[in-house]
């Protein structure tokens, strides 16, 4: 008999990268690596769970920013140049490794490759929003949204009509894929300070998520803790994290992804082959990077790693699968017999753990969802939105400001590596507000001047510059797309305001920074009573 329900949440996203000036940046691998790693493997476990009429449900949430890039035909069309020289690698590994142990492994990676050429090119398209509105459409997936560019919205929170911006921006492009509003939104970085929850309201949010302190330190002690809902003083929903879930599988040195019967990401021919034999497989540029093909196994702390063995890691992850819902049936039995009502465990990841950085993963989350079906009868999948449908009446609170990084708060977003960067998104969202006040009525080039000049705001503002900033990898790129797009809300800002805009360099961003086609600007400006600011 069902006791209570887990409620996995899969957070979607990737900055906006996209260079139609140059056929192979090195940053555009990101979404190459995604797609193949981790969304088309995930998409393929979904799709086997269907067809074997396995009930599932689980909340999905996809970027404004990654949905733009998955539609965009430019990115398609290199994605499929990209596919075609892994597959033709994979067919040289299959016979460079002919006479060795490693063989299996190369004929494994071919056949993924081509398989995920016959998903992505002809299965759906090209277009793998497609693939997440169908399971949306039967069912199995609740499609949530993100804030337009993934802006860390508490920082930028002193320009309120930025934020609007941002969230009005996610609700529209979100509407205009899928034909409905979305239900929740996955605020970036897990961040909340007081005031998001009106800006959500007043879009039709329904429901959002914070970390665990974010509903445990709220402003009344919450009666069933992070395992059922609360709702804001105006009715928009709340659920925490559950820490215990959370560890098991997001921690390399406590949960599952650990084990040293996983591959290992760190280990790939990219790196490891003689360069005369890589280097058509590479940049371009000669520098070496991850391709994807790796064999090796976890194995231990060290350096040496011993040959990865697909048979022992899918087994072992089907062994992992048994051991969470083992644990989250014990967890929710207990919580069973303290509530008066369902409980549920919100489960939130970022989706590219699975299969990117925890190869097994998609394996192990489909593995879960079936035994969970035929074994675990006493825990059931279920949405924020099912839930809500559910029980209605809920706790009333003031949630707490916080994020999901180091330390809960924004230390990682707000460090001596990037705090530089916050007056001039401020400055520049100020003159943003300023331009949709006094542009409303405009047309013609003006007026799509002001758009462009939202757009490259709008990707200034991403979180991912600054916390590659704080991390330490790839700065100089962060550093550049941060000071290029605000440069470039300058220079249109510098012409708007003297009404001599230069047709070639707006037509020239609006090639390479095409984000929002139908950016609505009156977003930065409460149409009924002037600027936003003045009614927060």
């Amino acid at each position: 008999m069902k006791k209570g329900n887990l409620c996995f949440v899969l957070h979607a996203h990737l900055p906006f990268v996209r260079h139609p000036e140059h056929e192979h940046f090195l940053e555009e691998r990101w979404f190459y690596e995604a797609i193949t790693e981790s969304y088309i493997p995930l998409i393929n476990a979904f799709d086997e769970l269907v067809e074997q009429k396995v009930p599932f449900r689980l909340t999905f949430s996809l970027s404004p920013t990654l949905i733009t890039m998955l539609t965009d035909g430019l990115l398609q069309e290199r994605y499929i140049k990209h596919l075609e020289k892994l597959i033709e690698l994979a067919e040289k590994e299959v016979n460079r490794t002919a006479d060795t142990a490693f063989r299996p492994l190369a004929e494994m990676y071919r056949d993924r490759f081509y398989h995920t050429r016959y998903v992505f090119n002809e299965k759906y398209q090209r277009n793998l929003v497609q693939a997440f509105n169908k399971l949306q459409h039967q069912g199995r997936l609740e499609l949530i949204t993100c804030a337009a560019t993934h802006g860390f919205l508490p920082l930028l929170f002193n320009q309120p009509g930025a934020v609007r911006a941002q969230i009005g921006t996610a609700v529209e492009l979100y509407n205009r894929h899928f034909g409905r509003p979305p239900l929740g939104v996955w605020l970036p970085e897990c961040a909340y300070t007081d005031g998001l929850d009106d800006i959500l309201k007043e879009f039709g949010v329904e429901y959002f998520f914070t970390d665990t302190h974010g509903v445990l330190f709220a402003s009344r002690r919450p009666r069933y803790g992070v395992f059922a809902p609360v709702y804001c003083p105006n009715g928009v929903a709340v659920f925490g994290r559950e820490i215990e879930s959370s560890r098991q599988v997001w921690s390399s040195n406590e949960g599952y992804p650990g084990d040293y019967d996983y591959r290992e990401y760190y280990r790939d021919i990219g790196h490891d082959l003689d360069y005369e034999y890589i280097q058509p497989y590479i940049h371009p540029d000669g520098i070496r990077v991850n391709t994807g093909i790796k064999y090796s196994r976890i194995t231990g702390r060290g350096e040496h790693k011993e040959p990865y063995n697909m048979d022992n890691a899918r087994q072992k992850a089907e062994l992992h699968a048994g051991n969470f819902l083992f644990n989250r049936e014990h967890q929710i039995r207990h919580l069973d017999s303290l509530m008066d009502r369902e409980p549920i465990i919100v489960a939130p990841y970022d989706a590219e753990l699975f299969g990117h950085w925890w190869f097994e993963g998609p394996h192990w989350l489909k593995t879960v969802l079936l035994k969970m079906h035929y074994d675990f009868p006493a825990v059931d999948t279920m949405t924020p939105g099912d839930y809500l449908q559910k029980y209605r009446c809920n706790q009333v609170v003031r949630p707490c400001p916080s994020t999901w990084g180091n330390k809960g708060y924004n230390e990682v977003w707000l460090g001596r590596e990037n705090d530089w960067v916050y007056r001039h998104l401020h400055m520049a969202a100020q003159k943003m507000i300023e331009l949709a006040e006094h542009n409303r009525y405009a047309g013609g080039l003006r007026k799509r001047a002001v758009k462009q000049a939202a757009r490259e705001l709008m990707l200034a503002q991403s979180s991912d510059w600054a916390f590659i900033m704080h991390t330490g990898t790839m700065v100089e790129y962060a550093v550049r797309r941060t000071k290029q797009h605000i440069d470039n809300f300058l220079r249109l800002h510098g012409q708007i305001m003297e009404n001599r805009i230069d047709g070639n360099m707006l037509n020239d961003l609006e090639h390479k920074n095409n984000i929002f086609p139908d950016i609505d600007v009156d977003l930065y400006t409460n149409k009924e009573t002037g600027s936003y600011q003045a009614t927060v």
